[in-house]
């Protein structure tokens, strides 16, 4: 009578379950036809934001660059480039140093995106709840208090990653569930309840965002961008709300898909809603971009 033997993990049965044969090795790479759309998604994001960052340098000096903070547009724009470009550390052969890096340049570069849209939040409702020269808000809003959210707001985040990466960081993990035949090679997220901590922070400064852009959506002014950043937020948390349920019922490699997708469209989402409207009044309605009044100034 012939004894089953149980083929090791780096091996599987054939069809007629007489030999076990060597698994091939399977990761998100750039050589799939996926893995080179995401690639090429990301990279030509970078340099969309690049040409709107050029294009807000360029023509810092009107109206609508200057009533939104032109400093708050060029740290948002920058921390955009660097969300898209972090999407390239899940494409590709990982280990531990991209694994480790996949999580920490994510929470803290998005930290930094969704922080800014804060203080640029902050700032259009401080504006317009200038009354009298003599108000100390006028004073805070001029000294620049509303920047002083992103250092702290990504401060939290860094403490957060770094109590994450000391207790339980991420590692390379092989898969040989999702897919017959192979291995998947992945990152484990280490933590569970550090990776749900950490976009739980970055949802929570979404939801305020989003809240204190929402209630200030109808001031008036040519320039208030707060129903842009309402909208944003609005993109940004649908995405990431979605993500959640999605990633957890997924394995493999579409796990890694999902989570770059993600990535990609909350960051794409962030450039449309905000800056999108902004270069078509500088670049296709230049007659619009004159009207400034004493409340635009203060925002620069």
């Amino acid at each position: 009578m012939e004894q089953c033997v149980r083929c090791p993990d780096d091996k599987y049965a054939n069809i007629e379950q007489t030999h076990c044969l060597s698994r091939a090795v399977s990761f998100l790479a750039y050589e799939d036809r996926l893995g080179m759309a995401l690639g090429c998604m990301a990279l030509s994001f970078s340099a969309i934001t690049i040409l709107v960052l050029v294009t807000f340098v360029k023509y810092k000096d009107t109206p609508t660059v200057k009533a939104n903070n032109h400093i708050l547009s060029y740290i948002l724009l920058i921390s955009l480039v660097f969300c898209f470009l972090c999407s390239l550390l899940f494409v590709g052969h990982p280990d531990q140093v991209t694994c480790i890096l996949q999580q920490t340049t994510f929470g803290l570069f998005f930290t930094v995106a969704v922080s800014t849209v804060l203080a640029k939040t902050i700032t259009v409702v401080m504006a317009f709840k200038l009354t009298t020269p003599g108000r100390r808000m006028r004073g805070m809003l001029l000294t620049g208090a509303p920047k002083l959210v992103i250092p702290i707001c990504t401060l939290i985040q860094l403490v957060l990653c770094g109590i994450w990466l000391v207790t339980s960081p991420p590692f390379i993990d092989r898969d040989i569930q999702s897919e017959h035949g192979k291995i998947v090679i992945l990152c484990n997220k280490g933590s569970v309840i550090a990776f749900h901590v950490v976009l739980g922070y970055l949802g929570s400064l979404a939801l305020g965002s989003f809240t204190l852009a929402f209630l200030a959506r109808n001031l008036p002014d040519t320039f208030n961008e707060a129903k842009f950043l309402t909208f944003s937020m609005l993109v940004f948390c649908s995405v990431w709300i979605t993500f959640l349920p999605v990633y957890h019922s997924t394995r493999g490699k579409v796990m890694v898909v999902v989570e770059v997708f993600s990535i990609l469209a909350s960051s794409a989402g962030l450039l449309m809603c905000i800056f999108v409207p902004k270069c078509y009044v500088i670049l296709i309605r230049p007659d619009s971009n004159f009207i400034q009044n004493h409340k635009g100034k203060l925002l620069y």
